[in-house]
């Protein structure tokens, strides 16, 4: 989480067209931290799709959103 927070791992925005599907090596954990370094909260219901994309629900600013995570650590929301 340290290294998400300190973004030595997390691209200063999301790469065009993400997200991007592929073999996706993130365990949940790590998934989780990169949305939460991304800024959002109460991550929840993350599950990993047929795409490799990690999706899932976030609060956000205190808006509702749905979340993803790909193979390259694209966080975006949809």
């Amino acid at each position: 989480m340290k290294a998400c927070q300190n973004d030595i791992f997390m691209a200063k925005a999301p790469e065009p067209g993400a997200p991007l599907k592929g073999a996706n090596s993130f365990t949940e954990a790590q998934a989780k931290d990169r949305i939460v370094a991304a800024g959002f909260t109460s991550v929840s219901s993350l599950a990993k799709d047929g795409d490799g994309v990690w999706r899932g629900n976030a609060m956000k600013d205190g808006k509702a959103a749905k979340v993803a995570v790909d193979f390259k650590g694209n966080v975006v929301s949809q």
